[in-house]
């Protein structure tokens, strides 16, 4: 590697010592916009690294452009990992637009990623991670939505300042007949694929919680799998994108509906058509 290119290179390690956390609390302030009545306390912050919480950074240089913080939980009996926070100086990296991939039936995700965040997506991936692994959370197929979240996009700002299209969302909705939905017993029922790709919106019904599904009924965990993973698949070849998801009954976990729209990305968000450095 040459001199000015190892000089470029970002260096992430577990953080150490106070000067490390005071970064990581000026980066948490910075990127979610906090005050110090809400941002993380120091003292916390040395006491949960000390106690084995973990506290992850990316550096440029000695300066800390990202950390990721979690600490071990207790829920349903069962020991996890939580993931409190994340935060990246994006910007400053220059970057534009950051991906990731989440199971399209986990409705929380789905919740955070689309309604909080302002993501989208026109890529599904079938057992991105293989049939299935180790882990309990990839038991019924490791499917994956491909996301975009482009940062300066003013889509993506409205979502992060609370503007919610949520009413819009709903009203849209209404009108539509999911290509997937709920039967009377909880199973999912595909309708006419022909008539759904002849409209300019689509909407794909799931499961409020899958992994309760998962627990009690696999072979219907499954099913769901079936019937999502062939409704997405069809109607993103056929030139649609995941724009919205919704929680169809306000404040419960009700069941969850995404919305689809005929067309690309760039046109639905002009700022994915710009070339880097031009504005």
């Amino acid at each position: 590697m040459s001199e000015r290119a190892s000089k470029s290179a970002l260096v992430i390690r577990d953080l150490s010592g106070i000067e490390d956390l005071r970064q990581a609390i000026g980066v948490e302030r910075e990127v979610w916009a906090l005050d110090s009545a809400d941002s993380t306390p120091l003292t916390l912050a040395v006491a949960m690294l000390e106690a084995g919480a973990m506290w992850i950074g990316a550096f440029d240089g000695t300066t800390m452009v990202g950390f990721a913080f979690a600490f071990l939980g207790i829920e349903h009996g069962v020991l996890n990992v939580h993931s409190h926070m994340l935060a990246v100086r994006a910007l400053n990296l220059r970057v534009r637009e950051m991906t990731w991939t989440f199971d399209p039936l986990q409705s929380k995700n789905a919740h955070l990623n689309f309604g909080k965040l302002g993501v989208l997506s026109d890529r599904y991936k079938i057992d991105f991670y293989g049939p299935e692994t180790s882990s309990s959370l990839h038991r019924n197929g490791t499917d994956r939505l491909w996301v975009r979240w482009p940062l300066l996009s003013r889509r993506v700002q409205d979502r992060l300042r609370g503007q919610s299209k949520r009413a819009d969302v709903l009203d849209t909705l209404s009108r539509l007949t999911p290509l997937v939905q709920f039967n009377g017993d909880g199973k999912p029922k595909r309708t006419d694929l022909a008539s759904a790709l002849q409209r300019q919106r689509i909407a794909i019904e799931i499961p409020a919680d899958i992994d309760s599904v998962e627990q009690k009924d696999v072979e219907l965990a499954r099913a769901w799998r079936e019937a999502t993973r062939w409704a997405f698949t069809e109607a993103l070849a056929a030139g649609f994108f995941v724009a919205e998801f919704c929680r169809t009954v306000r404040g419960q976990q009700g069941p969850g509906v995404y919305l689809l729209e005929k067309g690309t990305l760039e046109d639905h968000v002009p700022e994915l058509a710009r070339k880097p450095g031009i504005s």
